[in-house]
């Protein structure tokens, strides 16, 4: 649509916001273990390289269980309901956590946050996508990406705070006496717990959100999005986008999930698109930045206090590079952005490989993995995201976009779970390596294959694409 509609800016940023909040909570839930690490692995005696990976992977589990559940539920009972059902298990997994005594305890109640995670991430986007005007869902999903990247800072912040409230334990503590320091026994608990707050409110402000217009439209619910089309932005508005939805969906029968359209070819080459961006977003090897943070920083030669400061500083850039994606992803494009970022995270990647190799210390490698973090989280974080969410035609968004997720939580699990293994394997430098060339490999890969999506409707994108 190109027309200049009269838009109801704070209802559709209020709807927006409160979508994002399970952003937000993903981003907490997916860090708070990094800095919680070092004091609930004494506590439960963890010291294999499996236990290890495993407490560190355990809500990965979840999460594609919870991508699962999107795959055959978004599309039969809406965005909403599940939305709501992922607040309530943040709020349950948060107390469950924090009050574990057994690591058995501790993993159930990640994967249960786990599963809220799956289904935050898959929907949060696709529901932001849904109800935002074509001009500016691009900056609209980043938002999304932008409560994330606040939930992974407020979850390195209260980790550091916490961390501090222990002012017997020193850097020189051994394992035994971690164990036994109140960080050992209790602060750890609070950095999970702490979660319920924000858990809470997600569920109870997600009662007073409307369901995805697109969604409603699709199960034959036409007067109630018109009525929601109308508040965001006039009678014309609501009628451009009844029809334009309509004409898109005027093929079959679109109330029921049509997992069968999943393999028609062009859909199939738009599904292997989002499954290799799912992938090479992982692949890319953040997260053994984010969840290994303290140990990448230990080999670096920094101390217990530092490695937690260090961290922090990690979610500051991770916040602050998101308005870098907010300016830019609707002006210069999506494709264009991921393309030299890709390129940048190669040779620092190349870079941090060499420091570890040559021995350079601390800041040499601090300062490379921010700039990594920087480029990481003006590409790759968000716009995974604002890509799936507008390449997949509207009768299998719901069912496709929860593939790309499982996808992605697949890579996620792959890569935390085995990477103390191939560390211990590899060593730093070649692991650092290997990250540089995937991406490496998923530039050409994209240079090649993906499409350019910035300012088209999704009914557009769907005529064009599929």
């Amino acid at each position: 649509m190109t027309k200049a509609y009269p838009y109801n800016q704070t209802y559709i940023w209020l709807i927006s916001l409160t979508a994002a909040l399970g952003g937000f909570l993903f981003g907490y839930d997916w860090v708070v273990i990094g800095g919680a690490k070092s004091f609930y692995e004494p506590f439960f005696n963890i010291t294999s390289s499996a236990d290890q990976g495993w407490g560190t992977s355990s809500a990965l589990v979840g999460c594609m269980v919870g991508a699962t559940l999107c795959i055959f539920l978004s599309d039969r009972l809406g965005r909403k309901r599940l939305l709501i059902f992922s607040g309530f298990l943040f709020s349950l997994s948060a107390i469950g956590t924090a009050l574990a005594d057994t690591f058995w305890f501790f993993n159930f109640y990640r994967i249960i946050g786990g599963i809220a995670m799956g289904i935050a991430l898959n929907l949060s986007p696709l529901y932001i996508s849904e109800m935002s005007p074509a001009e500016r869902r691009g900056r609209m999903v980043t938002i999304n990406q932008l409560l994330i990247m606040i939930g992974v800072l407020l979850a390195q912040v209260v980790n550091w705070q916490i961390s501090l409230l222990d002012t017997q334990l020193t850097d020189e503590a051994t394992f035994d006496q971690i164990a036994q320091s109140w960080n050992g026994q209790v602060g750890w608990r609070w950095m999970f717990g702490a979660e319920v707050i924000p858990a809470a409110l997600f569920f109870i402000l997600l009662f007073f959100v409307p369901e995805s217009t697109r969604w409603l439209i699709k199960n034959g619910q036409v007067d109630k999005a018109r009525k929601i089309l109308e508040k965001m932005g006039g009678e014309e508005y609501a009628e451009d986008s009844i029809l334009e939805t309509r004409a898109i969906l005027s093929n079959g029968d679109e109330s029921q999930v049509n997992l069968k359209a999943l393999f028609h070819p062009k859909i199939l080459k738009l599904l292997a698109l989002g499954i290799f961006l799912a992938f090479l977003q992982q692949w890319s090897g953040i997260n053994v930045v984010i969840y290994y943070a303290a140990d990448i920083f230990q080999a670096a030669g920094f101390t217990l206090k530092q490695m937690m400061l260090n961290i922090v500083v990690i979610g500051g850039v991770m916040v602050a590079s998101v308005f870098v994606t907010l300016a830019t992803v609707d002006k210069y494009g999506r494709k264009s952005i991921m393309l030299w970022c890709l390129a940048a995270m190669a040779l620092l990647y190349g870079a941090i490989g060499y420091s570890f190799y040559a021995d350079l210390g601390g800041a040499t490698v601090v300062v490379l993995v921010l700039a990594n973090v920087m480029f990481y989280s003006i590409s790759l974080a968000p716009l995974l995201w604002v890509l799936l969410s507008e390449i997949f035609p509207t009768r299998v968004r719901g069912a496709a976009i929860s593939i790309g997720a499982l996808a992605h939580w697949v890579g996620n699990f792959t890569l935390t779970y085995f990477f103390p293994a191939i560390k211990e394997n590899l060593g730093w430098a070649n692991n650092f390596w290997l990250y540089g060339a995937i991406c490496a490999f998923g530039f050409l890969v994209l240079w090649k294959v993906l499409p350019e999506t910035k300012g088209k409707s999704l009914e557009e994108l769907d005529k064009e694409l599929s």
